[in-house]
């Protein structure tokens, strides 16, 4: 593990915090009166949910292959927690991983909270920061069990798709692809229900600017994405079995190498 794949982590994170995470709440956040239409962006929930689910699938795909000949892009605790249980990570690597990537998603939220405070038209009680959360902070006010359930059911998804597109039977050369709409699909139906996460550092960062209750409720969105994740290691060593499970990462990936030679 070098220090130049840490960087690779923490700067994705932040990266996909700060735009994926900016258009989240530029589309769902209240908006104090000016000269946005009614004083509110994104009147339209349908559109804000297309729009925040793309932007996270997009912005993905571009990191996948920006950054996947580097660290192998996986800017996400739960994605790096498969690796580690699938035998493709030591728990070592992993552990830096999931530190470089907190940080990057800290720092992701930092800047787009300082970006949105320099407008008049920003407050962080009524416009937030793109937070998750269940109650009266989901759309459908589910409670901590439905969320919960629903974080692991997507981070399971996303997870295995990495997993399987990164492995000897997928195709390095559009595993970004999948991995990009994989992460735009599970937040078109994870928006309305606990504004998505899957991804405890995404979910992290922003909880730290907002505070209250997005703080108080963050631990589900820790947890629950790590859950999903380990389930998704263990379905995939059964569907790739180890032995010849030659990891190929992104194009370029020096980590995927490493274990393509440790396994044979």
């Amino acid at each position: 593990m070098t220090v130049r794949k840490l960087v690779a982590e923490c700067l994705g994170t932040a990266l996909l915090v700060f735009l994926a995470v900016g258009v989240a709440t530029l589309s769902f956040g209240k908006w104090a009166s000016g000269p946005l239409v009614d004083g509110s962006v994104g009147t339209s929930v349908a559109a804000g949910i297309v729009a925040t689910a793309l932007a996270f699938g997009l912005v993905m795909l571009i990191l996948a292959y920006a950054l996947g000949p580097i660290s192998g892009a996986h800017i996400n605790p739960a994605v790096t927690i498969g690796f580690v249980v699938s035998g493709r990570m030591t728990i070592i690597e992993g552990i830096g991983y999931w530190i470089a990537q907190l940080v990057g998603g800290i720092i992701g939220a930092g800047v787009l909270f300082e970006v949105f405070r320099s407008t008049s038209l920003y407050s962080k009680a009524g416009t937030g920061l793109g937070t998750d959360g269940w109650g009266k902070h989901s759309m459908i006010g589910i409670q901590w069990g439905g969320a919960f359930a629903a974080e692991a059911i997507l981070a399971f998804l996303f997870v295995l798709v990495v997993l399987t597109v990164t492995s000897r039977i997928g195709n390095s050369n559009v595993a970004g692809i999948a991995i990009g709409f994989a992460l735009a699909s599970v937040h078109l139906i994870g928006i309305p229900i606990t504004g998505t996460s899957v991804n405890p550092a995404r979910s992290l960062g922003p909880a730290i600017f907002v505070g209250g209750d997005a703080l108080h409720q963050v631990w589900l969105f820790l947890v629950a994405p790590l859950v999903g994740g380990i389930v998704a290691a263990l379905i995939h060593r059964f569907l790739v079995p180890a032995e010849t499970d030659q990891a190929i990462a992104l194009p370029g990936n020096e980590a995927a190498r490493e274990a393509t030679k440790a396994a044979t």
